[in-house]
């Protein structure tokens, strides 16, 4: 593609890095808009500096992806409603075998459901679990952290849907569902496994000196327990009864024997009546509360039946959705079936649960699309690459291991999804014959997936996680930029180079 004229150029460059600053960096303080509005702007730019026509930039959004990934968030808000994600937070805690056992299985739950249900959801879910059991077992939070945010990265890399760059590469490289998750597998599951592996390394002196803590801290919850057990049988134990002194009228009775025979047959003879009267109406009460507690019961017990069935039949169209894109089905469709299918057997107003719609990452792949369209008019990412190309030839090692630096740069510099943007058709095209082109377009997936790794801007998962566990209301943390990179370097490079040897 030939360069365009200078002054497009020079247009078409200045709206992509506005674009790419206010992407990065959404609270710069010169024009704190943030993201979603950044990408608004930068497509704007490029329409009104004439880079690309109007026409040009409504064709340039993608709808087959806007829609796999509005029908994936849906099952992901109806997923947490049927408390799937209550349960895997459950599984993280239920018998485990000390601090070590609890870091690899954050690291399993974190990639399985990332790859079922996007890293994103799985981190807003399943961070404040995770912080919540570390500070129950007075273990100190950023390693487990660290293992959250690492391994939905990893693991999301296995399947279209596992993020938003693989749901563009799904898309524009026409690989089916099954084939891609073939692909990646692997590397994935090693990849896992590693990482797990490192952070074990790493944290190995810390977990085994927090274990004796966790120990005491064990032992004084024990105590705690049945010290509120006792208080608890004793706020329920009966006092004996107190009667209050008597009156001066009621002495006086008691002195008069007269009064006191007459008092007492006139009494006898009222209390036969009002015996009777009370009997009757304690039965009858006994027999409305009896009633009531009757209705209460089934009622609970109708409503019980109605949330299990609800959860189930939830369940088995998520399950179903799953095996259609197995079977090599529209995702798109398929994703949004599945989703209005939960809206349907909801049977109530869809709009609460519509609302926590992510329609802002929406707006922000609508704007972005227009951005990078028009860059890629430009003729600057066609040049640049014109460049690098004889050097990152996928058919040689040394090639693989340039494109995955190119890649894995480009990821942290410029964000993942801009990147398969940008270099997606163009590795595709250099590629020699249909196995190649599908062996290239999985390296970039999986490269650009794991550089979310390398730092803590690295990717919107990582973010997430910093950002929920600094809200957690009464057991809050602060992941800093240097604990993750401290990490996220080494895990980053020994993944990456894993997956180039294993994805076929």
């Amino acid at each position: 593609m030939a360069m365009a004229p200078v002054i497009k150029l020079v247009l078409g460059s200045i709206a992509f890095a506005i674009f790419w600053v206010l992407a990065v960096f959404p609270s710069v303080p010169l024009l704190p808009i943030g993201r979603t509005a950044g990408s608004l702007f930068g497509a704007m730019l490029m329409v009104i500096f004439q880079v690309i026509t109007p026409e040009q930039a409504y064709a340039a959004i993608d709808l087959p992806i806007l829609g796999l990934l509005f029908g994936t968030m849906v099952v992901s808000i109806y997923l947490e409603r049927a408390d799937m994600f209550k349960y895997l937070g459950t599984l993280l805690s239920w018998k485990s075998r000390g601090p070590k056992d609890l870091l690899c299985r954050v690291c399993l739950v974190s990639a399985v459901s990332s790859a079922l249900f996007t890293n994103d959801t799985s981190c807003v879910v399943l961070t404040e679990f995770v912080l919540k059991i570390a500070r129950q077992k007075n273990l100190p939070p950023h390693p487990f952290l660290l293992a959250l945010a690492t391994s939905a990265n990893i693991g999301s890399s296995a399947t279209p849907i596992g993020n938003p760059q693989n749901l563009v590469i799904a898309v524009q490289s026409k690989i089916p569902f099954w084939e891609f998750l073939l692909g990646v597998f692997p590397a994935m599951i090693v990849g896992v496994t590693v990482n797990a592996l490192l952070l074990l390394g790493m944290y190995w002196r810390l977990l085994s000196d927090h274990k004796e803590d966790e120990e005491k801290a064990g032992e004084s919850a024990d105590s705690e327990v049945v010290a509120v057990a006792e208080e608890d049988v004793t706020s329920h134990r009966f006092s004996p009864a107190t009667f209050s002194p008597a009156t001066s009228e009621e002495s006086n009775l008691r002195m008069d024997p007269d009064t006191l025979r007459n008092r007492a047959g006139s009494a006898g003879e009222g209390d036969l009546i009002s015996r009777d009267s009370n009997a009757s109406r304690e039965q009858q009460t006994d027999a409305e509360s009896q009633g009531e507690i009757n209705n209460n019961n089934n009622m609970f017990q109708t409503k019980k039946w109605r949330r299990v069935l609800w959860k189930s039949s939830v369940y088995l169209i998520t399950l179903g959705m799953l095996i259609s894109l197995l079977m090599g089905l529209n995702m798109s469709w398929t994703a949004i079936t599945a989703a209005l299918a939960l809206v349907v057997l909801d049977f109530k107003d869809a709009r609460p649960s519509l609302e926590k719609v992510s329609y802002s990452l929406l707006i922000f792949f609508c704007g972005m699309f227009i951005t990078v369209d028009g860059f890629n008019k430009t003729g600057i990412p066609t040049a640049l690459w014109d460049l690098m190309e004889p050097y990152a030839k996928i058919d040689q090692a040394k090639g693989t291991m340039v494109l995955a630096v190119v890649i894995l740069v480009l990821s942290n510099v410029a964000s993942n999804v801009p990147t398969v943007l940008l270099l997606g058709a163009r590795v595709a095209a250099s590629a020699m014959g249909r196995e190649e082109e599908k062996k290239a377009w999985l390296l970039l997936a999986w490269v650009s997936t794991v550089a979310g790794n390398l730092t803590l801007l690295g990717s919107a998962a990582n973010l997430i996680v910093c950002e929920q566990a600094r809200r957690a209301v009464s057991h809050g943390y602060t992941l800093t930029f240097t604990k993750h990179f401290k990490f996220g370097l080494p895990s980053t490079l020994i993944v990456t180079a894993i997956g180039l040897f294993l994805i076929k």
